[in-house]
């Protein structure tokens, strides 16, 4: 049988092992077996030999097989520009170098670590894209926060912040992102401008306004209760922000994370982590998000700069 392949790329270090086994774990029991998969993982020298031997062992036959990519070389010249915070590290920009470093792909998934798959991730894979560069969801915990929507708004100049999208799951159009030169555009913006609420979700956001098809949310669910989504409807849950299953117990969609965890060989390890983190350092995490709203409205009222942003924006990106 003459399977279609479908290339699945994912970021990841040591820290996010366990939690990409999860998430390779129920993408995997729900695939359809029409398909061939085939999924690379992006580091810079930051998954270590033991973490991707267990990874890989498990998916080294059939119709999935699993590749780690390491991208230093390529990414060294640049991560000096790359702007982060607190927990985010620099794997999160990896994503923005895809499309030239896989010229063999006119149309790919990115997925981030944190999630469960519950649908046939074929089908996310299947959707249309025509012109536009990216395929993504709206950002549901943006719009449960006002300041963070004045901030996509006003700081970011999206004329709508329900325009702004989740960068955790997308559907690129490589081609597209090729034609445009983006990353080129991404080098030239990162140079002029830093985003720190978000920032490589924030770049993609600017850069590829008015170029999105936005899917359906069941496709990007955050554990915030949405009451016009059914769990049953639910293909895909993202863990996001502070909302971590291996952080704390309580979580609305908690049950699903466990129940891949116990099949992978990481489930001790999660387990211990969640033993092992701290009342504190929950505080922190949580304190952490609170900063970032604080920082978003800072951000979204400083008129100067916005306007500033919003020149600089039409200088470099494209129309």
């Amino acid at each position: 049988m003459n399977r279609k392949t479908i290339p699945i790329f994912f970021t990841c270090d040591d820290a996010y092992a366990p939690f990409l086994a999860v998430a390779l774990e129920s993408l995997e029991q729900n695939a359809s077996r029409r398909y061939n998969y085939h999924i690379r993982v992006l580091h810079a020298n930051s998954l270590n030999a033991t973490n991707q031997a267990k990874i890989k062992q498990k998916y080294h036959g059939g119709n999935f097989i699993i590749e780690c990519v390491d991208v230093t070389e390529v990414v060294k010249a640049f991560t000096s520009k790359f702007h982060v915070r607190d927990y985010y590290s620099q794997t999160i920009y990896y994503r923005l170098f895809i499309a030239s470093l896989f010229p063999q792909y006119d149309k790919v998934l990115y997925l981030d670590s944190d999630i469960v798959v519950l649908g046939d991730i074929s089908r996310l894979y299947r959707y249309r894209l025509g012109k536009n560069l990216l395929g993504a969801v709206t950002e549901e915990f943006v719009q449960t926060v006002p300041d963070l929507q004045k901030y996509t708004e006003q700081h970011l100049g999206l004329a709508d912040s329900k325009q702004y999208f989740n960068s955790g799951i997308l559907v690129m159009n490589l081609r597209r992102l090729r034609e445009i030169n983006f990353e080129k555009i991404f080098l030239g913006l990162v140079d002029k401008v830093a985003f720190y609420v978000a920032p490589d979700q924030d770049y993609l956001n600017v850069i590829c306004r008015n170029q999105v098809r936005y899917l359906p949310g069941v496709w990007n669910k955050e554990p915030i209760l949405k009451p016009w989504i059914k769990d049953k409807d639910v293909k895909l849950l993202h863990y996001a922000v502070d909302k971590k299953p291996w952080h704390k117990r309580g979580l609305l969609y908690e049950n699903y994370f466990w129940q891949y965890a116990k099949q992978t060989d990481f489930y001790d390890e999660i387990v211990q982590h969640l033993a092992n983190f701290t009342p504190e350092q929950l505080a922190e995490a949580e304190q952490q998000t609170v900063n970032l709203v604080a920082k978003a409205k800072a951000e979204a009222e400083d008129v100067v700069e916005n306007q500033r942003i919003a020149q600089v924006v039409r200088e470099v990106c494209p129309d």
